[in-house]
């Protein structure tokens, strides 16, 4: 068995018992966890742990979540293919990797410098062309390519920011971890049912690192 199909191997074991047994049904969303490599995003010397289900540390004292979350949150903004979605903490990449399988355009925003030079890196050699990195504070979200038919938020806020409901399209999914810095949190489901309305739901209890900036809280 080569070192490829090894992992290939591995990405299927992981998407069967970790994701699909646990609820994850959507078949688009499986088919890209199951090929996208995450063993390229982990840092050197992680490889082998890459399918393991728990966060595993990345540059920058931050972690590439696990599996299960990056599925989870990626059939919870309902992409059909084709949309613009913004991302807000890229990280390594992986979930803008995810995401790019089952979207037409990704913006994804991270305030970590070297964290955005590496995703766009990694992106880059495995010939993603759909992603677009930028490095700034995510919490004010990507005014120039909005509105978004989705957008996905990847680290805990104290409550949705008003940047990132302005910029989402009447119609679309934002998926979020909204609650106490050490405490309670929640992922939160908030579809803008039009330009002044919305429509919340909690999915599940969770645990995030905190999302920092002007609309987040303070760095």
């Amino acid at each position: 068995m080569t070192h490829d199909t090894d992992f290939s191997a591995r990405r299927a074991a992981m998407v069967r018992d970790q994701i699909e047994d646990r609820g994850v049904h959507d078949p688009r969303v499986l088919q890209a966890m199951r090929e996208v490599p995450r063993e390229r995003f982990v840092r050197p010397g992680w490889q082998a742990q890459a399918c393991d289900d728990n966060p595993l540390p990345i540059e920058a004292g931050q972690t590439i979540s696990q599996p299960y979350i990056v599925a989870f949150m990626a059939e919870a903004l309902q992409l059909q293919g084709g949309e613009r979605v913004l991302e807000i903490g890229t990280g390594s990449g992986y979930a803008a990797a995810v995401l790019a399988r089952l979207a037409g355009e990704v913006h994804t925003v991270e305030r970590i410098a070297l964290l955005a030079e590496h995703a766009a890196a990694t992106l880059r050699e495995l010939g993603v062309t759909t992603v677009q990195v930028h490095c700034a504070d995510g919490t004010l979200g990507w005014p120039e390519a909005a509105p978004y038919d989705a957008i996905v938020v990847t680290a805990a806020g104290p409550e949705v920011p008003a940047a990132l409901k302005a910029q989402l399209a009447v119609g679309g999914r934002l998926v979020m971890p909204v609650g106490e810095l050490d405490g309670h949190q929640e992922l939160l489901r908030l579809t803008r049912t039009g330009e002044h309305s919305e429509h919340r739901e909690v999915l599940m209890g969770v645990r995030f690192v905190p999302l920092t900036g002007a609309q987040g809280w303070p760095q």
